[in-house]
C-alpha cells in the first residue's frame, strides 16, 4: 500500500440550507469519493441527528475510527461552528478487510455516519461548519480533506440515517458478555494487555480490536483467539514518549467483529 502525495489533498464541499435538501456532492479526485450531509430530526433531548454519506468509487475504501495498523485514522474538527456544544459520531458496524497479510478497518462503496449535535441554544439553528480528514485507499492511499456545512434543522432525509444508527455493534449486555477481565505484563518499551472475555460464541470468527482513551498510546493490532466460551486479545501498548503510564481499565474499549456482527465493550476489570 503506497500513500499518495500530499499535493494531492482534495476538499469537498457539501452545503445544505435551511430551505433545501442537501446540495448535490463534489466529486473529488476524478469521483473517488463524494460527501453530502444528511439532515435528520430533533431529539426529545435538544440533540440534533445528521449524517455525513461518503461514497466511494468502485474499489476504494476509507477507514473506521480504529482503521488498523496501515491504515489512515480519521479526524473531524468542528472549530468554525455556531452554537454547537458538542458532537457524538454513532459509528456503524465497519468491514475487516485482509490485502497481502495487512489488516484493515473500514467501509467501501458507501457509508453513511451518523452524528448528534449537541447545540447551546436548543431555541436556535445549528450552524455546522466542519473539516473532516480521512484516508481513501485502493492500490495506493489518498489523504483527503472534507469541508462541510450545514444549517439544521433542515428539510428531514432520517432514513439512511436511522440504517445506519440500526447498522451499530450490539452493547456487551445485549451480546450475552458476562464477564471482560483485563489483565497486564510490562514489556520493553510498555505493556502487554491480555483481555479475557466471556462471550457465546458469534456469527463468525471473532477479531478483536483494542482502543484507549489516551491517544498518546499506541495500540498494536490484537491476536485474537476463541477457548471454548471466551475470547482472548492482546495487544501492546506504547506510549509515544516512551514515559511510564498508568492504565486505567474502566477507558479501555473492546470491539469484537465477527462478520454481519459486532459486539461494543466498554471497560474491564483487573485481571
Amino acid at each position: 500500500m503506497k500513500l499518495a502525495p500530499l499535493r494531492h489533498l482534495a476538499v469537498i464541499c457539501a452545503l445544505v440550507s435551511a430551505a433545501s435538501a442537501p446540495a448535490t456532492a463534489s466529486d473529488s479526485l476524478d469521483g473517488i469519493v463524494r460527501a453530502e450531509i444528511l439532515p435528520g430530526w430533533t431529539t426529545a433531548q435538544g440533540t440534533q441527528f445528521a449524517g455525513i454519506r461518503l461514497v466511494l468509487a468502485e474499489g476504494w475504501k476509507t477507514y473506521w475510527r480504529a482503521p488498523g495498523d496501515l491504515g489512515i485514522p480519521p479526524r473531524l474538527e468542528w472549530a468554525g461552528s455556531e452554537n454547537l456544544r458538542d458532537v457524538v459520531i454513532h459509528w456503524p458496524r465497519p468491514q475487516v478487510f485482509d490485502t497481502d497479510g495487512t489488516r484493515t478497518i473500514g467501509y467501501k462503496h458507501e457509508v453513511v455516519l451518523p452524528i448528534e449535535l449537541t447545540p447551546s441554544d436548543r431555541t436556535a439553528p445549528i450552524m455546522l461548519n466542519g473539516l473532516i480528514s480521512i484516508g481513501v485507499c485502493r492500490d495506493v492511499c489518498v489523504p483527503v480533506d472534507l469541508a462541510l456545512m450545514a444549517r439544521l434543522p433542515a428539510p428531514s432525509q432520517d432514513r439512511p440515517i436511522r440504517a445506519a444508527l440500526a447498522q451499530q455493534p450490539d452493547p456487551a449486555s445485549r451480546a450475552g458478555v458476562s464477564a471482560v477481565r483485563c489483565s497486564v505484563e510490562p514489556i520493553a518499551d510498555g505493556l502487554r494487555l491480555t483481555a479475557t472475555i466471556t462471550i457465546p460464541r458469534l456469527s463468525a470468527p471473532e477479531i478483536a480490536v483494542i482502543e484507549l482513551a489516551d491517544a498518546n498510546v499506541w495500540v498494536s493490532e490484537a491476536t485474537t483467539t476463541r477457548k471454548g466460551g471466551q475470547v482472548i486479545a492482546v495487544s501492546d501498548l506504547v506510549p509515544t514518549d516512551t514515559a511510564p503510564f498508568f492504565l486505567d481499565r474502566s477507558t479501555v474499549r473492546i470491539t469484537l467483529l465477527a462478520g454481519a456482527q459486532a459486539v461494543d465493550i466498554q471497560g474491564c476489570s483487573g485481571g
